[in-house]
């Protein structure tokens, strides 16, 4: 089984009844692979994307990518026989898809251990990442967030979202703003992935660019992708730039500095330097050796 790739900038949805398209995706730049049970699939066609998913996971080369599946959500009866007919291929884990409870997500929880177990698997080895995309999901977010040990992100849907609430998107995405950020501070006060809301004009670049830089401003890590092309505009934009890395490592640098000579908080190029600020340039370095920036120290 695939180590996930930590850094998560990236990760495209693929139907999980299409072989080609999954063969074709295990050859691009995302950092995880969605191989979806859920809405890319007709209800037809779900026993048909459970064993092509499997198949797939078994035979198919993927090198570094992580491998997620998203099942049905916890609310259907098709759930359990996802995780049954994909489990012996050994995903790297599952996207549980409109979580609204602590509780659901406990319940898929103990259904792993036992299926680890009797596999003879690592414990909590096959993760668990949760898509909240209802108002209730939305409200529970701080019990979610602490439901399982496997937990390690929180993904933020957007469009289920507005259809529940009954909000209009729109191009700038405000009447998701409140939403978006309630799902950040979850993620980020439980040491989560915080990964955004899908683009849904895989032809708009420079509109999908623009919301990439919103996400980051607002501490998001990585952002869901429907289509190839969304790719290389999302690793770029959640990446740290040359400019980011370089100013960071002059201010871990210039504090080792100043702490050596015993002052706490000084003034860089007419900016106040103090604790927080170097906190975040030390996440801006980390974010640079994940992604191959930055050699490991």
């Amino acid at each position: 089984m695939a180590a996930p790739h930590s850094a998560r900038r990236s990760l495209l949805f693929v139907p999980g009844d299409s072989q080609k398209k999954i063969e074709k995706a295990a050859t691009l730049p995302a950092d995880t692979l969605i191989l979806d049970l859920e809405d890319a699939v007709a209800p037809a066609q779900k026993d048909v994307a459970r064993q092509t998913v499997a198949t797939a996971l078994s035979n198919i080369t993927f090198g570094r990518i992580e491998r997620l599946i998203r099942i049905n959500p916890p609310r259907t009866p098709f759930w359990q026989k996802d995780i049954d007919l994909t489990l012996p291929a050994q995903p790297d884990g599952y996207v549980v898809p409109k979580v609204e409870s602590a509780e659901q997500l406990q319940q898929i929880e103990l259904y792993l251990a036992a299926a680890e177990h009797e596999q003879g698997w690592q414990s909590s080895s096959i993760r668990l990442l949760a898509l909240v995309e209802t108002a209730l999901g939305i409200m529970n977010l701080k019990a979610i967030a602490q439901a399982s040990a496997r937990l390690d992100a929180l993904l933020f849907g957007a469009e289920d979202l507005a259809a529940d609430s009954g909000a209009i998107r729109t191009p700038g995405g405000w009447e998701m703003f409140y939403a978006r950020s309630v799902l950040l501070t979850a993620a980020a006060a439980f040491n989560l992935h915080a990964i955004d809301m899908v683009y849904v004009d895989h032809h708009d670049l420079e509109g999908l660019q623009q919301e990439c830089k919103v996400a980051r401003q607002l501490g998001y890590t990585g952002k869901m992708a429907i289509h190839p092309r969304q790719l290389d505009p999302i690793n770029r934009l959640f990446s740290p730039s040359p400019d980011e890395i370089e100013q960071a490592l002059r201010l871990v640098k210039v504090y080792h500095e100043q702490a050596t000579a015993g002052i706490g908080a000084f003034s860089l190029d007419g900016r106040m330097v103090d604790k927080p600020v170097i906190q975040s340039a030390h996440k801006t370095l980390h974010r640079a050796r994940l992604t191959g920036l930055l050699p490991d120290t």
